[in-house]
């Protein structure tokens, strides 16, 4: 028997896991893990602190302020009861002290669950839209309506459980949420990991570790997922089966993640529960698994809550965190103004056997004015995208005069205001991408969804989707007479960006995306095996509706290793180009480095006043060697193989299609690339080359062979020649080492262990 949390742990028997019923919750279970909020404050004494944070030291200043300990209100440090209660009491409390205050978690660990956090109804971008069975969300640590507070965990753990957000801010200003790490009893994605892979009497196998945090039963050729179960009712927050709707997969060995099918329960015989958390799954062919090592990681697809929320609010930062696991979505900002994540981790203990650490993106900003700012922190294995900072396109519905009608198109996104009196509105016309002369003007009045309620009597999807905005000006001819060409922007909430200092890795999507007319800066980041673009700009009224153009990017001093093909990709969703009118325009590409594996630097459409210079091109200079992945008998004999790059690569290294005034000047450029510029739909001569030797629409490959040697610890045990072939001699275990120059540096590979055995 195995403890998920204090007070409960799951059933298992012969081996098998037995689903766990709600008779294991006797009457009074839910009173003695909730704890009792007390009601009777101690105010602390006011001084400045220093206290140790993740990712260094997070300075909290109580100079001034009413300092209130959550224990004076119940909640628990030892981590045995619900601190859910006493947290709200506390805030409620500070509501009432007035002033500045900061809500203080001594050290320890707290456990929220969801059964008695605040509740509101809220609609959130990028999650669940106007769906009303999500409408409630739990909210653990909720600021709302306040001003000048700091949440400051002390160095304490927060602990979810259930569907919940972590924390919030709304309709707050100044607030600082600091100092704690977070995270999940039981996830809604279940992470498995292939421990052992091979064939046994003809038939495929693998063995699969399961973290201890999960509850599951092996029923037939199936697995049935159990979330944790509610005090509340005795029932699992969340069930599954097998692979769920969503799959992929993280490879430790090389630090990676995409997004794959799951082989794991196809074509499945049998499933044997092995006890201690591990299955043995037989298959009904013959060939083995080459997954040994891989992490498998599955969920189902409803975005029912943001990991955090900051909605209305202004002067939020998010610092020294660690966030082990965001459920359902991941720190949305919506309608707010200057937001600042600094030195957070976005990370799952990995000794929990868990790799996943966010059910989606990491950060989102979704209609956002004043500045973001995101800085010093690490973003990994999220389930989609670590940064996504947009607006987002309405389409025009109906237009007259001086009045238009919204609507909200992609259905993860609905239910909030996206205007307010004195914002600005643009028209955009959608084949081109770009503003429609004359279509700019002032809100005057907006009628629609509020963000937090449907009126009664009222369909929920009709009102929550669509709005009514007055605008001070008469509306251009050409919108009155095809409304349904435009879409309409708010062009106050755009923000100026910051992104430095960050890393980003085993990401199976995209790394940063950010539409927004205001500079931008992307600068002294490390990109590490992204499997998407890492830097992608977009500006969509076709899919997500995620706006709009970018004026003023500088992308600079950033280490971009082993990454996808395109690096930065340029990608509108225009149907037509204007000569001389580019979606996108006045792009810096400075002083990077591009370490690549092969692939397109840089595809840009409808991009103009774009330059790339003194950026340096070489290939990725590390060796990854694999297998053989059984033991040897003397004699047998395996190959060795490694991930050197080819001589040349063809890709070119640049495309552009529907662009102008594109500079490319002074960059490096190792061997073994095809130095190759695309154009399409616009004049070459919009392309200024100074001192690449680039060429146009032509290609210029380089050659640059790698030549690689092998080499065994013990070549009494084991041999290897020069093409990678082992040979077993004498029982024992033998390490096995590449080595090569890649792009003017001299690497060797991890050891790879051969085992030899004299048995048959």
């Amino acid at each position: 028997m195995r403890s998920l949390r204090p007070g409960f742990a799951p059933s298992r028997s012969g081996g098998r896991n037995a689903i766990r019923t709600a008779t294991v919750l006797a009457v009074g279970v839910l009173t003695a893990l909730m704890g009792t909020a007390t009601a009777q404050p101690a105010l602390r004494p006011q001084t400045s602190t220093v206290i140790g944070g993740l990712g260094g030291a997070a300075v909290v200043d109580n100079t001034g302020r009413t300092v209130i300990d959550v224990t004076d209100f119940g909640a628990d440090p030892s981590g045995k009861a619900d601190s859910a209660a006493a947290v709200d009491a506390a805030i409620h409390h500070a509501k009432t002290v007035g002033g500045p205050t900061t809500l203080h978690f001594p050290s320890g660990t707290y456990h929220i669950w969801p059964e008695r956090t605040p509740k509101r109804e809220l609609y959130v971008s990028n999650t669940v839209g106007s769906d009303q069975a999500f409408k409630t969300k739990n909210i653990g640590i909720l600021v709302e309506d306040m001003r000048d507070v700091v949440v400051d965990g002390g160095g304490s753990t927060i602990v979810n459980h259930g569907f919940q957000t972590v924390f919030a801010a709304i309709r707050s200003s100044d607030v600082r949420f600091t100092n704690f790490s977070q995270t999940w009893v039981a996830p809604k994605t279940v992470d498995i990991t292939v421990a052992d892979a091979g064939v046994d009497s003809g038939q495929a196998y693998r063995i699969i570790d399961i973290p201890e945090t999960y509850d599951y039963a092996v029923e037939g050729t199936s697995v049935r997922w159990n979330g944790e179960r509610s005090p509340a009712t005795g029932q699992p927050y969340w069930t599954g089966t097998n692979s769920f709707d969503y799959s992929q997969v993280h490879d430790p060995a090389t630090n990676r993640t995409w997004r794959t099918s799951n082989p794991v329960f196809q074509n499945v015989t049998k499933i044997t529960d092995l006890g201690g958390d591990r299955l043995r799954i037989t298959y009904g062919d013959s060939t083995a698994p080459g997954d040994r090592g891989y992490v498998y990681q599955m969920r189902e697809v409803t975005r029912d809550t943001p990991g955090a929320l900051f909605w209305e609010s202004s002067r939020v930062t998010v610092d020294h965190l660690r966030l082990g696991y965001l459920h359902g979505f991941g720190i949305v900002g919506q309608l707010s103004e200057d937001i600042s994540i600094d030195s957070v981790t976005f990370k799952a203990d990995r000794g929990s056997g868990r790799v996943t650490s966010g059910f989606a993106d990491h950060i989102q900003m979704s209609g956002v004015k004043g500045t973001v700012r995101i800085t010093n922190s690490v973003f990994d294995n999220p389930q989609d995208d670590p940064i996504n900072i947009h607006g987002t396109y309405l389409q025009v519905t109906a237009a007259e005069r001086q009045t238009l009608r919204l609507r909200y198109m992609h259905n993860e996104t609905s239910g909030f205001p996206q205007f307010y009196p004195g914002d600005s509105i643009e028209l955009v016309d959608k084949r081109t991408m770009l503003a429609a002369p004359g279509a700019t003007a002032k809100v005057v009045s907006v009628t629609g969804p509020t963000g937090s309620g449907v009126p009664a009597g009222t369909d929920p999807d009709t009102y929550l989707r669509t709005m009514t905005v007055v605008l001070d000006q008469a509306l251009p001819d050409a919108v009155l007479a095809a409304p349904g060409d435009y879409v309409a922007e708010n062009t106050t909430y755009t923000p100026t960006v910051e992104i430095t200092g960050n890393t980003f890795q085993a990401v199976p999507t995209r790394g940063i995306l950010v539409t927004t007319r205001r500079p931008v800066r992307i600068e002294n980041n490390r990109f590490d095996g992204m499997s998407m673009a890492s830097i992608y700009i977009s500006s969509d009224a076709r899919s997500w509706y995620e706006s709009g153009p970018v004026r003023d990017v500088t992308i600079r001093g950033n280490v971009f290793d082993r990454p996808a093909s395109p690096v930065i990709f340029f990608d509108p969703t225009n149907q037509d180009f204007v000569a001389g009118q580019p979606v996108h325009r006045n792009i810096l590409v400075e002083d990077n480095d591009f370490n690549l594996t092969g692939g397109t630097i840089l595809s840009g459409r409808g991009v103009g006043g774009l330059t790339f210079r003194d950026n340096r091109v070489e290939r990725y200079a590390k060796l990854r060697l694999t297998g053989p992945s059984r033991a040897l008998r003397v004699g047998d004999t395996a190959t060795v193989t490694t991930d050197a790059p080819p001589a040349s690569h063809t890709s070119p290294l640049f495309t552009f299609d529907g662009s102008d005034d594109i500079t490319l000047a002074d960059n490096t450029y190792g061997s073994g690339f095809n130095k190759r510029v695309n154009t399409a739909d616009m004049d070459v001569s919009e392309i200024t080359v100074t001192g690449d030797g680039l060429a146009l629409n032509a290609d210029s490959i380089s050659s640059a062979p790698v030549a690689v040697s092998y080499s065994s610890s013990r070549p009494r045990v084991a041999t290897v020649d020069s093409k990678g072939v082992v040979k077993a001699v004498s029982g024992g275990t033998a390490s096995i080492t590449a080595r090569a120059t890649i792009g003017g540096v001299r690497v060797t590979s991890n050891p790879v262990k051969v085992l030899v055995t004299t048995t048959r």
